[in-house]
């Protein structure tokens, strides 16, 4: 098992858990909600924020947030 932000440009992966904090309520409305499928599209420059695929549309994660979710690499 992985964090999110481990993963690089290109890779995929099924959201798994939450690192037990006040971030994951917010993460779950957004639709990281564990069994769900998520690709990292774009990472910044810098490498903070990431831009992920997630539920059929993009969405713009701060390193810290993506450090809070635990996924399984999709190896697909």
């Amino acid at each position: 098992m992985k964090r999110l932000s481990e993963l690089t440009a290109g890779q995929k992966g099924i959201i798994d858990s939450f690192e037990k904090d006040e971030i994951f309520i917010k993460l779950m409305e957004m639709g990281c909600v564990p069994g769900e499928k998520v690709k990292v599209e774009q990472i910044a420059p810098l490498g903070d924020p990431i831009s992920i695929c997630v539920s059929g549309y993009r969405l713009s994660l701060r390193l810290s947030e993506a450090n809070s979710i635990f996924v399984t690499e999709d190896l697909s």
